[in-house]
C-alpha cells in the first residue's frame, strides 16, 4: 500500500480519471498509464503510473490530504 500526504488539493484530469467514490474519496484510471504528478509535504516530487482500473483514496487530514493506494494498481 503506497502512501503520502500533501498540503494540495489535487485536480483529476477528466478525461483519464472518474471519482467512483464521495466518502471515502475515491478516483479510478479511464485507461492504461495515467500519470498522476504529486508534490508531498516534505517538497518531494513523486510520478506515479497507474493501471487502468487504478484507483487512488483521498482522505482529509488537519491541514493536508492523506493518498493511499494499493502497489498492484501502480506500473
Amino acid at each position: 500500500m503506497g502512501l503520502l500526504y500533501t498540503k494540495f488539493y489535487m485536480d483529476f484530469d477528466e478525461s483519464d480519471w472518474n471519482q467512483i467514490s464521495n466518502d471515502p474519496i475515491v478516483f479510478q484510471t479511464k485507461k492504461e498509464n495515467v500519470t498522476l504528478e504529486i508534490d508531498d509535504a516534505s517538497h518531494n516530487f513523486y510520478k506515479l503510473n497507474f493501471k487502468k482500473g487504478g484507483k487512488i483514496q483521498m482522505f482529509r487530514v488537519t491541514g493536508r490530504f492523506r493518498l493511499t493506494w494499493d502497489d498492484d494498481d501502480v506500473l
